[in-house]
């Protein structure tokens, strides 16, 4: 699989990054053939969160047993300093390793949880004590808030940030969901971007989540060709990598389309988010 740089951090990373979100609910049996077939696949980097279900515990166990080296990004989800630290820890315990490669603050969507987690007293403390003591090496922030996290870059000297990234917001820009500007700054710095959600079709029509066929809090393309032209944009952008979603029944579509890879010109690009207008962006207004 191909391999980008993941900005200053030096990591060749693979364009495809392994979710964790997708083994919250999993047996080990079933978490350990998806992360073997990640891995067959060229796959290098996992990303993890204590807030996905039993997925640090099962991601643990593989790796304790597999002897796979990954590049392991991990998060925390709580604003101050004490929590964090406590969740750091955990999650340290839960993936029985003893450092990160990357830990991000998680989900920073709003100016006034940014406020908290880098003013006194909030999770950025905790994560700065954390590589002081060679528990982390690079840090990173994450949301589905694009001009937030690019206020962030200008806040504090972010190594990575991840944020939605696919053809349907490209289709509609709305001020929550516009990334444009956010990768721009991005390059600049030498940061690196991990994209979520390329694959994302619209929210669920359905709020019976018996008559939904994946297993994701958003509906996706299903089909193998709209996959392949949604995974393609993303990666025709100027990203290190896109995450894996929360349904491992679409992850060989997906790993098999990203092995195939090949960028998107000017032309293909504007067709293939033409095709996505139909559907409505995840979040946000659309701008007038």
């Amino acid at each position: 699989m191909e391999k980008r740089r993941l900005g200053r951090t030096g990591h060749l990373s693979s364009i495809m990054a392994i979710g964790g979100f997708a083994l919250r609910d999993s047996s080990q049996k079933e978490a350990d053939a998806a992360l073997e077939m990640a891995c067959d696949a060229g796959l290098n980097h996992i990303d993890v969160s204590p807030v996905y279900g039993e997925a640090e515990t099962r991601i643990g166990s593989w790796l304790k047993r597999s002897g796979h080296k990954l590049f392991v990004a991990c998060k925390t989800h709580e604003r101050d300093k004490a929590a964090a630290r406590e969740s750091l820890l955990r999650s340290l315990d839960r993936l029985r390793i003893n450092s990160f490669d990357l830990f991000q603050l998680h989900g920073v969507d709003s100016p006034e949880v940014l406020d908290t987690v880098l003013g006194p007293g909030g999770a950025m403390e905790a994560v700065l004590e954390a590589r002081r003591q060679g528990l982390v090496r690079f840090i990173g922030i994450t949301g589905h808030n694009p001009p937030v996290q690019e206020i962030a870059l200008g806040r504090f000297d972010f190594d990575t940030v991840m944020f939605p990234l696919n053809r349907v917001h490209a289709a509609h820009v709305t001020a929550w969901n516009d990334f444009r500007s956010l990768l721009k700054t991005a390059q600049q710095k030498d940061i690196g971007v991990m994209a979520i959600k390329a694959v994302a079709k619209r929210a669920w029509e359905s709020p019976m989540r018996a008559a939904r066929p994946w297993n994701t809090w958003y509906e996706p393309f299903g089909e193998a060709a709209d996959i392949e032209k949604s995974l393609r944009y993303t990666l025709t952008q100027d990203i290190a990598a896109a995450v894996l979603p929360g349904d491992l029944r679409l992850w060989p579509m997906i790993i098999a389309a990203a092995n195939r890879f090949k960028p998107l010109d000017g032309v293909e690009q504007r067709k293939v988010v033409l095709e996505a207008s139909p559907y409505p962006p995840l979040m946000g207004p659309v701008m007038d």
